[in-house]
């Protein structure tokens, strides 16, 4: 059956996005999808850091006094 990405295949890839985006807009378009990919990660490490807290139970919750039932 071959291999996915084979160097032609690479190739093809490349002149069909230079063609539907333009040379113009690639540095723009790589940037962005740079940012978003950083934002995502820092995300991601924002939700592991706020999992492995040490000493708090990810199963506790407590209350704010403006939250209590009367």
């Amino acid at each position: 059956m071959g291999e996915l990405f084979t160097p032609t295949h690479l190739i093809v890839i490349a002149v069909v996005v230079l063609v539907l985006f333009g040379g113009k807009k690639l540095p723009e378009l790589g940037k962005g999808l740079g940012e978003g990919l950083r934002g995502f990660k820092d995300g991601m490490k924002g939700v592991t850091d706020d999992v492995n807290k040490p000493g708090d139970s990810a199963h506790a919750v407590t209350p704010k006094p403006e939250e209590t039932v009367k």
